[in-house]
């Protein structure tokens, strides 16, 4: 979340940098800051009270050493008074504590200065694209077709188990995800991101920790009994392991990478577009996850984005990088790239990879801090990324790759295959 104190000290900066999400944050900040001015003034005045409570103690002391019980007795009873007067300022306090929690709980991060403003994704700025479009034979299908044809994956058979959204991958479709998630994780530990296995569910904790709850949008699946949520995304526990954490500034960067399958509700998601690998409710992604310094942080998301064009490139993929408008940012990023490859079959580019940069909106409820070089203490920043998400990687694959002869495998991923072509 956003930080009380830059907000007081910069609350133009914060209204003007938030209407570029296309977001009128005017009326919610102020009223957010006028609720910490009240919630601060009660604390004055509790603990202005406690310092009298304090002397009373004292003086109600020297009382009972100088035989004075009548004095001692009356200064008593005006303890009991201060007292509850401090109770009830505490109560008060409380309540204005929790308003303000959920005010900030509300607000998005403040985009960076580089992002453009926007409502949507048909104002996100096309930085570069890469590779050539294939082409395809006249008989070539969507992916969807391919994995039917080829016996790779069964949508169907996934719906009788568990719904839609569900696939079961099957010989060289299994064997595909299994060489994809192997090479991504090669690539990224060689780029020195220390490899995790974290667990797939998390507490509320962790989910309030990186900005997926409060869950406004109802993508994440919930285990009611033992309210555990499934996660939407490895950066979910890997962030959290820092949580409540102070790092010195020499372990910095922290570079993780972890491979976990992913669920989502994608609630309201339909139509053809969405069809086959395009959305799923369970899909497996790679991830990588930094915790930075202050400083180093925007020229570690451009390193982030480079490795992540490199896996495309070297997977033969056309892509192109795409920096989000305002209006499509997600909730906690303050600047997010995205990377889309094009679809031969479907003659559309799909989003494979987001790779943000939340400054310090994730570990300032995580409480995630390093001590500098001074030794003072300060925010980290995280940033995460997808390296990558398999759903639409495969269906580019299958549907670029394919010939009269069946779908060709790329070289970079015939060492963990064991396999060159599908038929």
């Amino acid at each position: 979340m956003l930080q009380i104190n830059t907000i007081r000290e910069k609350k133009e900066e914060i209204i003007a940098a938030l209407a570029k999400r296309k977001i009128d944050a005017r009326a919610t900040v102020e009223e957010l800051l006028e609720t910490n001015e009240q919630r601060r003034n009660i604390q004055r005045q509790a603990e202005d009270l406690q310092a009298r409570a304090n002397q009373i103690a004292r003086e109600i002391g020297d009382h009972f050493k100088s035989g004075n019980k009548t004095e001692a007795e009356r200064l008593r009873a005006l303890t009991g008074e201060v007292k509850e007067e401090i109770k009830t300022l505490s109560q008060a306090q409380s309540e204005l504590e929790n308003k303000e929690i959920e005010i900030l709980y509300s607000l998005p991060n403040a985009p960076y200065t580089l992002v453009p403003a926007g409502a949507g994704e048909n104002e996100n700025e096309v930085i570069d694209e890469f590779g050539t479009i294939p082409v395809l034979p006249e008989n070539a299908v969507p992916h969807r077709d391919l994995a039917s044809k080829y016996n790779i994956i069964d949508f169907e058979l996934g719906v009788k188990i568990t719904g839609a959204g569900f696939p079961v991958y099957i010989n060289k479709g299994a064997r595909m995800q299994r060489a994809l998630i192997n090479y991504f994780l090669d690539r990224n530990t060689a780029a020195g991101y220390t490899e995790y296995q974290p667990p797939l569910f998390v507490n509320e904790a962790s989910g309030i920790g990186t900005g997926q709850l409060p869950d406004k949008e109802g993508q994440m699946y919930h285990a009611t009994l033992d309210n555990l949520y499934a996660i939407p995304t490895a950066e979910v526990p890997i962030t959290n392991l820092f949580r409540d954490v102070i790092v010195d500034e020499k372990e910095l960067p922290i570079k993780c990478t972890a491979y976990t399958p992913c669920f989502r509700r994608e609630a309201g998601s339909y139509g053809k577009d969405v069809r086959g690998l395009n959305r799923l409710h369970q899909f497996d992604k790679v991830e990588i996850v930094v915790v930075s310094d202050i400083e180093k942080s925007y020229g570690i998301l451009e390193e982030m984005v480079k490795h992540v064009a490199g896996l495309l490139t070297e997977l033969e993929l056309p892509y192109r990088i795409l920096r989000l408008c305002g209006g499509d940012l997600g909730f906690a990023s303050a600047m997010t790239y995205d990377f889309e490859v094009w679809s031969a079959a479907q003659k559309r580019w799909l989003e494979v990879s987001s790779v943000s940069n939340f400054e310090t909106f994730q570990t300032n409820r995580l409480k995630l801090r390093y001590r500098d070089a001074n030794k003072k203490t300060q925010l980290a920043h995280t940033l995460n990324g997808s390296a990558l998400a398999l759903p639409r990687v495969l269906a580019a694959l299958l549907e670029n790759n394919q010939t009269n002869e069946g779908v060709r495998v790329p070289e970079v991923l015939i060492p963990f295959t064991g396999f060159n072509i599908i038929n």
